[in-house]
């Protein structure tokens, strides 16, 4: 069977290490998974290239199993699809295609990633929570606070009027969501959990702004630890990265793209950390 993550930029995805890393462990030979360089603009087309599928032909061996997409082919392929789970409904996004009778079925493992990533750092239940950034995976942030029974929630953006689609996300998830701007930032931290949506390094201008909070997740997986991050931890705080998120997200798939339980995390996250030390180690050689 084939497997493969899809958007732009690619070249960085850690999806092709741990997804293969767990096939291996789990005895899967003949699957494969690749990656490939995709934007909105094509999307369509490369889906219908595509062929076969699971279930589409008889003998299917060598068929698509599933793909997995990151930014910006979350939302855009969700009218691309013939069913769509309750959840990426939801959140609206799938960062998940898995084949199945010949159709193609989306889901968000994002949501699940997010949750195990806080329980395992033991940050599973928090009481009030402010959420940097309002883009695709604060709405999948939002979905697993919601989840882990947290039914209010801010969102600090730099513009309001950008944060439209995650308060319609908010909405649907029955959150109470209150958007406010950074200018609000130092009353709007007192609070159990910040979780940081914003790219690498955009966050680290509030670093000492944020060293107080009890428990920061922050989504950025490299360069690791953010100045954020290192900041909350030197100040006793809990500290969830985005390493942890896209670990138990890509578990997820592996579930549904084979329909197997016993999908081996420990040896996903040893193939995940190998990789993220190799490349930081080819950056310092190259500095």
């Amino acid at each position: 069977m084939r497997a493969a993550v899809m958007g732009s930029p690619i070249d960085h995805s850690l999806s092709p290490y741990l997804h293969r890393a767990a096939y291996q462990a789990m005895g899967l030979g003949g699957w494969s998974y690749e990656a490939f360089e995709c934007d909105e603009a094509r999307l369509p087309g490369l889906l219908r290239e595509l062929g076969p599928v699971r279930g589409q032909v008889p003998g299917d061996e060598d068929a698509w199993a599933g793909l997995s997409l990151t930014m910006p082919l979350k939302r855009a392929v969700l009218p691309l699809l013939d069913t769509v789970s309750e959840l990426a409904v939801e959140v609206g996004g799938a960062n998940t295609v898995v084949f199945r009778d010949g159709r193609r079925h989306g889901d968000n493992t994002d949501v699940y990633g997010i949750e195990q990533a806080l329980a395992e750092a033991g940050v599973a239940a928090p009481r009030s929570a402010t959420v940097l950034g309002g883009g695709a995976t604060a709405a999948s942030a939002l979905a697993a606070l919601r989840n882990l029974g947290l039914f209010s929630a801010t969102l600090l953006v730099r513009e309001p009027a950008r944060a439209g689609e995650t308060a319609e996300v908010a909405e649907r998830l029955g959150v109470a969501l209150a958007v406010e701007t950074f200018d609000k930032l130092d009353a709007l931290t007192r609070v159990d959990l910040v979780v940081s949506t914003l790219p690498g390094g955009a966050a680290d201008m509030f670093a000492a702004r944020l060293a107080g909070v009890p428990a920061l997740f922050d989504v950025v997986y490299s360069p690791w630890p953010t100045g954020t991050a290192a900041a909350v931890r030197a100040a006793g705080g809990t500290v969830v990265g985005g390493f942890a998120m896209l670990l138990h997200q890509a578990v997820r798939q592996v579930e549904l793209m084979t329909g197997r339980a016993d999908v081996p995390v420990e040896a996903m996250r040893a193939a995940g950390e190998a990789e993220i030390r190799r490349r930081r180690e080819q950056l310092g050689q190259q500095g």
